[in-house]
């Protein structure tokens, strides 16, 4: 019983639960991490003395025959049964699960019974939904199964059998791209349902143990001031300097970064050609280096102090752990934060992938290399051959072709770095349209399904990621579908209105509730209609050609540190989202004059083209109002900070202050009372947390209780300084979400129609600017003499 009670608390179970309860947190809600060493001592525990009283009943005596310590090995292998055990009770869940939703899908209803079936499930899901922990999200995904499975066994039997050849292409068409939905569900819900939340392992005391590490910083066509800071922060990360080498790799052979490498006392290195971007830069530098581990970070993205002595205690307590990633966090506002106005309120596009998808990859040991804030091991990086160079994703297929020989990948969801957004929306979409034909092209000429090496686990985290970027050409299907009956009459699905609403709508609502449950922190709900709508029609050529010719396409890089000098409305990347929304808008007034002049028959189907197309609209016109480039005229962004500062004045008064906001050229601060000071008069500022003596000279911009600064020339040991107490330190990300809403979809869906009216009147005014511009201009008296 002592025994017991130890491996009890050794996997935080209670030694007073009932069987069951213990059972189930010993097999399912137990983390990876009960493979541990301390659980190994605890089975061991237990196993011993079971032994040796199994002895002593198949000997007939009341004392073992061996040492405890030769029952060890047999210890052993009773904790790896207990482990087989625990899987074999994860597959018999997943069978029993997987037979009991096939039971219940293929259970035949009328329209009306299957009304009151989704509605005891939309009942129970709204009773849980509120409720936390991972039995409400396993009970939550269980729910959006049984209805998605109702409504494609319902598809498949009685909604294909169309007409036309013309409806039987629409119609097939808009299945696959259901299909191809219904895949990414599936999969997203594996991948994410039960996210790791892996911690941080300490380093040996002695940091004489710790190993060398090489710190890479690629750069081609960066402006320095976006560059400077990333190499300042490296400086100042918390390691010993004789097993730190810093290097700034110049792609564009520069002068000016050639004399800040001399300045700072780090390695400048350049190389002959461009030859491979970004990874060839990389592999260069590889080999000329020697440390036995590499931290990789964009030239933008500038590391807190605390980077390595977070991340560096995995790789020394697993020799088998070749990559470490971290989230990439963005200070600045992305276009569509920026122009919608969501900045810090609603999660970015990225934060779903580093909030949850990432340590759900963790769970499978599927965690994948994201190019930057990163640590790689030099040995495993060297066996495959270096940073991958066949495709413009090169980190992730680097990650993919590591875990294929047996090394293992750790996610730490710890924001330890922070760089630039994109600055404009042409420049987010190309971006994207990199990554989207990257990762096809991976799946197309590695494709993780197919290679050896790799866990079903890991295959499926890949294939996930990957196919996301095919939602291209199915986005525009959805799209475009409804407009088939609207213009044309003809009909996608061979049903009445009113069964698909009664099969379609619970499906689509479960999944919306359940995908909030997980992902309320990260995305809100609808929001990913928007972002797909957005890149839908850019990247469906390129993953479409990538799919068939893996070689197609070359790596370009992501601009940053811009400016975005007057407000316009971008014509050229909008004109996608415009032609759609010209076909959506003159379909919706089709449909409204058929349901008034037309066969009262129809009424239903029309109805319900009507709402699909409503949405899309509303949809459309938040893409819209992306395309509306907001003002954006600083060059170092001003990033939220309360803590208090000292203000040397003039006559030499130190006064206390606290800041409200700080950039790299600048600062906000808040005073008690209003001081005696002039635009233009020269103070210096004191920060407490700072390097001491260390003052930073400014002058002042705007007077009164709310003091505007900016920072006079700094040379190199106070920009230094400056990098050291503000973005190096290790809590400087720590409460940057918290301002975010939680999702509360009927709240959200109320906010992307909110955006999508605001769209449409955003398009307003450059609509007539143009066609003022366009109106010819007649000639006046005097012009026709």
């Amino acid at each position: 019983m002592r025994a017991c009670r130890r491996f009890g608390a050794a996997i935080d179970v209670n030694p007073d639960d009932r069987p069951g309860h213990m059972l189930w947190r010993l097999f399912v809600r137990a983390p990876r991490e009960t493979q541990s060493t301390r659980q190994v001592r605890a089975l061991r525990a237990i196993a011993a003395p079971c032994l040796r009283a199994l002895r002593r009943l198949s000997r007939g005596s009341g004392t073992p025959n061996r040492s405890d310590a030769a029952a060890t090995p047999v210890a052993d292998g009773l904790f790896s049964a207990l482990y087989t055990e625990r899987r074999l009770v994860h597959a018999l869940l997943l069978v029993v699960g997987l037979i009991a939703i096939g039971f219940i899908a293929t259970t035949p209803m009328e329209w009306t019974q299957q009304l009151w079936f989704s509605g005891g499930l939309f009942a129970l899901a709204v009773l849980l939904r509120k409720r936390s922990g991972r039995a409400v999200t396993l009970v939550l995904i269980s729910l959006s199964l049984i209805a998605t499975a109702r409504y494609f066994w319902w598809r498949v039997n009685y909604s294909l059998d169309l007409g036309s050849p013309m409806e039987l292409v629409l119609g097939w068409g808009l299945f696959l791209a259901e299909c191809y939905a219904l895949a990414i569900l599936l999969l997203s819900f594996i991948q994410s349902a039960w996210p790791l939340k892996r911690r941080p392992v300490a380093l040996p005391a002695d940091s004489a143990d710790w190993p060398s590490v090489d710190i890479f910083i690629p750069t081609y066509n960066e402006p320095i001031d976006v560059v400077r800071p990333t190499v300042l922060a490296a400086l100042n990360l918390d390691w010993p300097a004789d097993k730190l080498t810093i290097y700034l790799l110049d792609d564009g052979r520069r002068d000016a970064f050639r004399e800040l490498a001399e300045a700072a006392g780090v390695v400048y290195m350049t190389r002959p050609d461009n030859k491979h971007a970004k990874a060839g830069n990389l592999n260069h530098a590889l080999a000329q280096s020697q440390g036995e581990f590499i931290a990789i970070f964009d030239c933008d993205h500038v590391p807190v102090r605390s980077f390595l002595t977070t991340t560096m205690g995995w790789m020394l307590a697993d020799p088998k752990c070749a990559l470490v990633q971290t989230p990439h966090h963005f200070f600045s506002p992305d276009p569509m934060e920026r122009n919608l106005g969501t900045f810090r309120r609603v999660p970015n596009e990225g934060r779903l992938f580093y909030g949850l998808i990432q340590d759900g990859n963790d769970l499978w040991n599927a965690t994948f290399f994201c190019g930057s804030c990163a640590v790689l091991r030099r040995g495993p990086l060297e066996e495959v051959g270096g940073i991958a160079v066949e495709t413009v994703t090169e980190d992730a297929h680097t990650s993919l072709k590591m875990h294929r020989r047996g090394y293992n990948s750790v996610y730490i969801n710890q924001v330890l770095a922070a760089g630039l957004a994109t600055e404009s929306l042409a420049a987010h979409i190309g971006q994207r349209i990199r990554w989207a034909r990257g990762m096809t092209q991976i799946f197309s000429a590695d494709n993780p399904l197919l290679r050896r090496g790799l866990s079903w686990y890991q295959r499926l985290c890949y294939s996930t990621s990957m196919l996301h970027f095919l939602h291209g050409v199915p986005r525009l299907i959805f799209l475009t579908a409804p407009l088939a009956y609207l213009y044309f009459g003809w009909h996608v699905f061979d049903a009445e209105a009113i069964a698909i609403a009664a099969f379609a709508v619970p499906h689509l609502v479960q999944a919306v509730i359940a995908n909030s449950h997980m992902q309320g922190r990260f995305r809100h709900s609808y929001w990913a209609e928007v972002y797909e709508s957005l890149l839908a029609w850019y990247i469906a050529l390129p993953t479409t050609l990538a799919l068939i010719n893996p070689r197609f396409g070359r790596f370009n890089v992501t601009a940053k540190g811009g400016q975005v000098s007057r407000s316009y409305f971008d014509w050229r990347i909008s004109l996608p989202f415009l032609v759609l929304m010209a076909l959506g808008l003159v379909g919706f007034l089709i449909g409204i004059a058929r349901l008034v002049f037309g066969p009262g028959g129809e009424a239903a189907t029309i109805l319900l083209n009507l709402a699909w197309t409503g949405y899309n609209l509303i949809i459309l016109g938040a893409a819209v109002g992306v395309a509306r480039e907001n003002r954006q005229l600083r060059r170092t962004h001003r990033v939220d900070w309360h803590d208090p500062v000292h203000l040397i004045l003039p006559d030499g008064r130190t006064v206390s202050a606290e800041s409200r906001d700080f950039s790299l050229g600048g600062m906000h601060l808040a005073l008690d009372e209003p001081l005696a000071l002039s635009r233009g008069d020269a103070v210096e500022i004191i920060l407490p947390l700072g390097p001491p003596n260390v003052r930073f000279p400014a002058r002042v911009i705007s007077e009164g209780t709310h003091l505007r600064l900016a920072f006079d020339q700094l040379d190199l040991i106070q920009q230094r300084a400056l990098v050291a107490a503000t973005f190096s330190r290790p809590d400087a990300w720590e409460h940057w979400d918290d301002p975010a809403e939680v999702d509360r979809p009927l709240a959200s869906l109320r906010e992307i129609l909110v955006f999508g009216i605001k769209g449409y009147g955003l398009l307003f005014r450059p609509l007539l600017s143009l066609t003022r511009r366009m109106r010819p201009v007649r000639p006046t008296a005097t012009d026709t003499h």
